[in-house]
């Protein structure tokens, strides 16, 4: 039975009931609230990679800190999100987002004001505790509030498409930013945006609890954050060129995957667990978390690779090779929002296997981009891309979430957006490993150049350019010339790789149900039986001490 908060503790404000005179939330104006901190968090995942350069310049970090300086908001951030996610089921889902918002205000101000590394790191490291809060509570904040499954539908599809867009929008405000200002004003926007929504959120969100039979497991929370945080460095370290069997990769891999096992164990043994792992067990859930991890497993590797080929091959700065990303962007726009209408017609299956074929056909016209610049090409690839994607992860964020029992949704949202996280930093380790294996033994091609170079330019299109640059002459313009065809070779294969992942994805969610239960579910978890024919009789009214008791409106 879940736990739930009473209404009558505390009585709505006078502006929240002339906002909501029928005394419930307006699920469309707390959807906004929700949607605008998503952007904000999900802008601030990918903004500070075009001000790298910047900060290096500045703070003068060495090659450990400035690893640090990127990867502390990402590592903290998915470690942490299954614990904050169980304890807003716990503790209160909009005390835990009103808590996120503050902190994450608080460490902007840190980052942006930062001159020291460490400074900079521990702000970034503030920053994923104040994400991994978030994430997880503004997904089961919108299971909560719409009970029915099509209202529900909409709303995920306009939260997928607005992280979609945050993310995608980073390195083109970070790059506008960088031309106008210095690089703290990455960060010294979200604080104005932050503590708006802190407030509205105040004002507007309603609180909602879930399970609360038994104590909640400090030490199983724990073992899940140090195993998560374990796995995603060893997967991150694999990707950013450590290789598989160092140290750097092996240890943190080997004992995040120990304790996530311990953790495991000790959730069956629980007579309350922490996370209800027998979710997995249906079908729809488990196969949901599959397409999540296989669908970004196969395309953010491949998405750094592609804006390395805008820039390095075809010489696009990092603000035109934004632009040139913004076709997609708008497209996973338009796949969340005509997603969530078309859902309830075609059900979860066909949804989520024919946006895995899409994508695959997207990844393979790109397969034939070549040294020169073929925007009507590549404009056709990223917008089948981007709607094929978002399709994807559309309908398998509304199945997992969906599946799972209101009690449970802030665990369910972290699982959810722990695979992303997970399913991305493998993505980066397995498409760059495969990138490397094609490009590198091109580079052989390049007669009359020292193996010394060659060895040195084997590392990334980048470093080849470098060495060419170094070397000059007619030397330096053949090494160049290898390591661009190297390049475009490696990306095809790499492409072709996705292809075939995405295929695997489809296979998978051929396992998702076929049809879209919908209806209401109450608020204590019940699935109901479908909407009664137009000429039935109407339904008795539903007890009135129910529905306050599941989700308390504050002022």
């Amino acid at each position: 039975m879940s736990g739930t908060t009473t209404a009558a503790a505390r009585r709505p404000s006078a502006a929240y009931r002339r906002l909501c005179p029928e005394g419930g939330a307006n699920r469309w104006v707390v959807l906004i609230v929700l949607c605008v901190s998503l952007a904000i968090v999900a802008i601030d995942s990918t903004v500070l990679h075009v001000a790298v350069p910047a900060v290096t310049e500045d703070l003068k970090p060495g090659g450990i800190q400035l690893l640090w300086i990127v990867d502390a908001y990402p590592l903290v951030c998915a470690a942490l999100l299954i614990l904050f996610g169980t304890l807003g089921d716990r503790v209160g889902r909009r005390k835990v987002l009103l808590i996120g918002y503050g902190l994450f205000g608080v460490a902007s101000a840190m980052a942006a004001l930062a001159d020291t590394p460490h400074l900079l790191i521990a702000a970034r490291a503030l920053l994923g505790v104040g994400g991994a809060m978030i994430m997880p509570a503004t997904l089961s904040i919108v299971r909560q509030v719409f009970p029915d499954r099509r209202e529900r539908a909409v709303a995920i599809g306009v939260w997928t498409a607005v992280a979609a867009v945050g993310a995608a929008a980073g390195p083109l405000l970070g790059g506008f930013l960088l031309e106008h200002f210095w690089w703290g004003a990455v960060f010294l926007i979200n604080i104005p945006l932050m503590f708006a929504s802190l407030f509205a959120g105040r004002w507007l969100l309603p609180e909602s609890t879930g399970d609360r039979e038994g104590p909640w497991d400090v030490v199983g929370a724990l073992m899940a954050a140090g195993g998560l945080f374990g796995v995603v460095m060893g997967v991150k370290r694999a990707g950013g060129g450590e290789g598989v069997v160092s140290a750097m990769t092996l240890v943190p891999l080997v004992v995040g995957a120990v304790l996530l096992v311990l953790f495991v164990r000790r959730q069956r043994r629980r007579r309350h667990p922490l996370v209800d792992l027998s979710m997995f067990a249906r079908p729809a859930f488990g196969t949901s978390v599959s397409c999540i991890v296989l669908a970004m497993l196969a395309l953010v590797g491949l998405m750094l690779i592609a804006a390395q080929y805008l820039q390095l091959v075809l010489g696009l700065s990092p603000l035109e090779t934004g632009l040139r990303m913004v076709p997609l962007t708008l497209a996973a726009m338009a796949g969340g929002l005509v997603g969530s209408r078309v859902l309830p017609k075609v059900g979860p299956r066909a949804m989520v296997v024919s946006g895995f074929c899409l994508t695959a056909a997207a990844v393979l016209v790109l397969t034939f981009l070549g040294h020169d610049d073929n925007p009507p090409l590549m404009l056709a690839g990223f917008v089948l891309l981007g709607f094929g994607l978002q399709t994807t992860l559309f309908g398998s964020y509304e199945s997992m979430l969906s599946e799972a029992p209101p009690g449970q949704a802030g665990g369910a949202a972290a699982i959810g957006e722990t695979s992303y996280q997970l399913g991305g930093g493998m993505g980066i380790a397995l498409l760059g490993s495969v990138m490397n294996a094609a490009y590198a033994p091109g580079l052989d091609t390049a007669s009359g150049v020292p193996e010394s170079a060659r060895a040195a330019a084997s590392h990334s299109l980048g470093e080849a350019y470098e060495v060419a640059d170094s070397l000059g002459g007619g030397v330096g313009d053949v090494l160049r010339s290898a390591a661009r065809d190297s390049f475009v070779n490696g990306l095809h294969v790499t492409l072709l790789v996705s292809a075939g992942l995405l295929l695997l994805g489809a296979l998978a969610a051929l396992r998702l149900p076929r049809v879209m239960a919908c209806g209401t579910e109450d608020v204590m978890g019940a699935i109901p039986s479908p909407a009664p024919a137009r000429d039935a009789a109407p339904a008795p009214a539903p007890a009135p001490s129910r529905e306050p008791a599941a989700i308390e409106s504050r002022g």
